[in-house]
């Protein structure tokens, strides 16, 4: 299956208006969230590893504190962001809803 192509500059500024919760951070978009405890954290990272398998697009995931989860995505084949980071980033602010509430 082709991978998509790398975002331009363009692309990348009106992709990012959609997520406002995420940051873009050189070739990566990145989010921080709390869970309410470390139990919760660890369930929220295990719920986004199901939805990165479906996808086929694995972010790098960082549990710190004792409740904090860090999600960092970029299409690694490709050197940077594509519409894949952007899909993946969408899904998991609608898990993190429903998750974390």
């Amino acid at each position: 299956m082709a991978r998509p192509a790398l975002l331009s500059t363009e692309e990348l500024a009106e992709h990012l208006k959609d997520i406002p919760l995420w940051r873009h951070e050189g070739a990566t978009i990145v989010r921080e969230i709390a869970a309410s405890n470390f139990a919760a954290a660890i369930g929220f990272v295990n719920a986004i590893a199901i939805l990165a398998e479906k996808a086929d697009h694995h972010p790098d995931l960082f549990v710190f504190g004792w409740n904090k989860v860090r999600i960092t995505l970029s299409t690694h084949d490709q050197g940077g962001l594509t519409v894949n980071d952007f899909k993946l980033a969408k899904a998991i602010d609608a898990l993190s809803i429903n998750t974390l509430a």
